[in-house]
């Protein structure tokens, strides 16, 4: 009896340090990036281009770097759930929970979740030179979209998969299709595909190794899919790099709007979720 007391007690010390840990881990990430990316922080970095000497600490600003990221972030994502939202239906509604495709087909996403941006880069790029194209706002769009979709997936697949199957055979038993059930799915999996979507615009808003081979880099706004767009998390990149301190909190300042940006999607998937979980049938 006093063996199992102290190892409770030395199991929640263990979660205590652990919790503890993670917290001071995320404390000092934000401490670094508000404390050295404030300073440079102004109205110009949120409204202009980057002026011509911009990149040796003259003026300008980020615009084209927030606006790049936000096309392809927005596009991707409404691609993204245009190809997993069926393709988790076929794996629940249509498909035998012991299918062989089903156990495949979620094997492979597993693989695929866990592939380093840089190789959907790279993959992307060896295709758009085979094909004679340059790097543009559609090739980041496209390779954005193939890193998120395993995310998607997976992810929405999970709570699916927790779905009482009562739900599905109540539908049946009222003459309801294997199509008109999709709606009761939708319906109960609701807070699953908003978690799904703010993990994959958070993966997918703060990736730099997929844009940096396909959509490349520019100090203009794209106004076409065939043109180059600039990203946040390469402005941190290029900026940090450089060996001037003006320059360098620059690219602290655009780490912070990015992440800015990031918890406002967050409280918005939270409240989205909530409101999801609160009207499901």
């Amino acid at each position: 009896m006093k063996f199992k007391f102290i190892e409770e007690k030395f199991f929640k010390i263990l979660m205590l340090i652990a919790t503890f840990s993670v917290f001071i881990a995320v404390a000092s990430i934000l401490y670094t990036i508000v404390s050295k990316g404030w300073g440079a922080m102004n109205w110009d970095m949120l409204t202009k281009l980057p002026g011509g000497g911009f990149y040796i600490g003259k003026e300008g600003g980020l615009l084209n770097a927030i606006i790049g990221s936000l096309y392809i972030v927005g596009a991707s994502t409404v691609l993204g759930l245009l190809v997993s939202i069926p393709t988790v239906f076929y794996l629940n509604v249509y498909l035998n929970k012991k299918s062989k495709l089903a156990y495949v087909s979620r094997l492979a996403f597993d693989i695929l979740f866990g592939i380093p941006s840089i190789v959907y880069g790279a993959f992307g790029f060896t295709i758009m030179i085979y094909l004679g194209l340059k790097t543009s706002l559609l090739g980041g769009i496209i390779v954005i979209t193939l890193l998120i979709i395993p995310i998607f997936i997976r992810s929405m697949d999970e709570v699916a998969r927790e779905l009482p199957k009562d739900i599905l055979d109540a539908s049946y038993s009222l003459g309801a299709t294997r199509f008109e059930t999709v709606k009761v799915v939708i319906r109960q999996i609701a807070p699953g595909i908003a978690t799904a979507t703010l993990l994959s615009i958070g993966r997918a808003i703060g990736d730099a190794a997929g844009v940096m081979f396909t959509a490349g880099y520019t100090d203009s706004i794209p106004t076409s899919l065939s043109q180059p767009a600039a990203t946040l998390p390469l402005a941190v990149f290029f900026q940090l790099s450089s060996p001037i301190e003006e320059v360098q909190g620059r690219a602290y300042a655009a780490a912070l709007i990015l992440t800015i940006i990031v918890l406002i999607l967050s409280i918005l998937g939270r409240f989205i979720t909530n409101r999801f979980s609160k009207n499901k049938i």
